[in-house]
């Protein structure tokens, strides 16, 4: 298990730029051609490959053809999650750089001493999109064939039983450690950049358990994984005959909802406009093929209650790692 240290939580102040000053910053000089008028970068905290990245590149090619810019995806992953939201909060507030504010954004501020963002105060939050697939895995080969013999031998053997997750204080690695709590049992928690270094150590035989979205769902129909449990308020459409986490006793639902922000300050103008093209492309039957090939749903929200469900999810996850006593 995760070495866990009780503690206060800590919170620097915030370094943002005054709102008049960012929109001033942002604002087009008269004469320039109305936004956008050059390429956008859309931030994944993930490795390429995995069902965020995945969904983030149809959800742009889509909505950059209704901008009539190219949206290019750049991959910074590290620090589960929050090396590529600390980009987004440092870049300037012109709509040109936006990004993918994953969960973990809300609780890395809580666990930390010194926390690289205030998620409360530097980020513009532009339109919510959906929530992951979430799954316990092992490998075809593994001795342990149910969810409940992953808890006997985690039991049995203490510290031992290995699982990977895409890094510490996600949603997969907090997670586990409520699966753990609730089980009285304790895991050895192995945190990755992302689903392809944590499936090739899986498949490599380097852990024992995978926990990770969707991105297993081919390797688990080919007949290379096992599914134990998924993690949803119900059965995957795909997996039918896989429980979830409550079926099997545990009661935890995870699916870790995100949307695209951008740095604060961003004009309402701009901010509208990128909403707009997003929510287009959202329900685009190309980009939905991509969500239901990843057992994805979507889960719109607009900027302004986007805004109001991230002050809510902040605080309920700073009550979830207070009880946990979760510490980086």
């Amino acid at each position: 298990m995760t070495i866990i240290r009780a503690g206060g939580i800590s919170r620097r102040g915030t370094f943002m730029l005054g709102a008049a000053g960012a929109a001033s910053l942002a604002t087009p000089a008269i004469g320039q051609s109305p936004f956008p008028n050059r390429p956008i970068r859309l931030i994944c905290p993930w490795t390429p490959g995995g069902s965020t990245d995945m969904q983030m590149r149809a959800i742009a090619e889509i909505a950059s053809r209704k901008l009539g810019q190219p949206i290019s995806i750049e991959n910074r992953p590290g620090a589960g999650g929050v090396i590529g939201p600390q980009a987004v909060a440092q870049a300037q507030p012109d709509g040109y750089t936006l990004g993918q504010l994953p969960i973990s954004v809300f609780r890395h501020p809580q666990m930390v001493q010194r926390p690289l963002f205030n998620p409360l105060e530097d980020f513009t939050y532009v339109i919510h999109l959906t929530g992951y697939l979430f799954g316990t895995v092992v490998r075809a080969d593994s001795p342990i064939r149910t969810h409940q013999e992953l808890i006997e031998r985690a039991k049995a053997q203490p510290g031992r039983l290995s699982y990977g997750s895409p890094g510490v204080g996600t949603s997969l690695h907090i997670t586990m450690e409520q699966i753990a709590l609730a089980a009285d049992a304790e895991f050895l928690h192995v945190p990755f950049r992302g689903f392809a270094e944590n499936i090739a150590a899986l498949l490599g035989g380097q852990i024992d358990v995978l926990a990770d979205s969707s991105g297993w769902a081919p390797l688990a129909l080919d007949g290379r994984v096992r599914v134990l449990a998924v993690w949803g308020r119900e059965r995957a459409k795909r997996f039918p005959d896989v429980p979830t986490l409550q079926e099997v006793g545990v009661p935890v639902v995870s699916a870790s909802p995100y949307g695209f922000g951008g740095p604060k300050g961003i004009p309402a103008e701009i901010v509208a406009k990128l909403h707009d093209a997003f929510k287009e492309a959202l329900e685009d039957r190309a980009h939905l093929d991509v969500l239901d090939r990843y057992d994805m749903l979507p889960w719109y929200m607009n900027s302004e209650d986007y805004a109001a469900f991230a002050r809510r999810t902040f605080e309920e996850e700073g009550v979830m790692i207070r009880r946990l006593n979760l510490r980086i």
